[in-house]
């Protein structure tokens, strides 16, 4: 069998931090994800996705994540069953989080195109995944023309 989901949105809300009794860190969170087709004259749908992170899945994305910011994530899906204050039987529908990752870089939420985004699984150090010297513009290949190239030669047969 396979339970795996994958989506990207936005936040709604900035994500709150709390503990259980056994002080496991965990965070709810709604993810705003536009759907990929519309019906012909009418304007693109967005579903509203509940997510749920734990221990440090949940502390990395309430240290690095606010409201607004495009996020991936990787987990799968869960059903549960409550009962709501007035006794009513209740079913929530949310994706676990295994992994979530930056879509937009620093400088592309502050208007610059740029950059890739990082990410984070339940395995990784709180690092970014990519070296430092990537948050910065590549100038030399920015500002380069096709003069500054030149074509190696080879006889050689490739091996695909």
């Amino acid at each position: 069998m396979l339970n795996v989901a994958a989506i990207v949105g936005r936040l709604t809300a900035d994500p709150e931090l709390k503990h259980t009794s056994g002080d496991v860190s965990v965070v709810s969170f709604t993810l705003a994800v536009g759907r990929s087709y519309a019906k012909a004259g009418t304007e693109r749908q967005t579903d509203f996705i509940d997510v749920v992170a734990w221990r440090s899945t949940a502390d990395f994305i309430c240290r690095y994540f606010r409201k607004g910011q495009l996020m991936a994530v990787q987990g799968s899906i869960q059903t549960r069953t409550y009962q709501d204050k007035n006794g009513n039987n209740r079913k929530a529908v949310e994706i676990v989080a295994d992994n979530v990752h930056f879509v937009e870089s620093k400088r592309s939420e502050e208007g610059d195109s740029y950059g890739q985004g990082g990410s984070y699984s339940r395995n990784d150090s709180y690092a970014p995944s990519r070296p430092a010297a990537f948050n910065e513009p590549a100038s030399a290949y920015s500002s380069g023309t096709s003069g500054d190239f030149e074509e190696i030669p080879g006889d050689d047969d490739l091996p695909f």
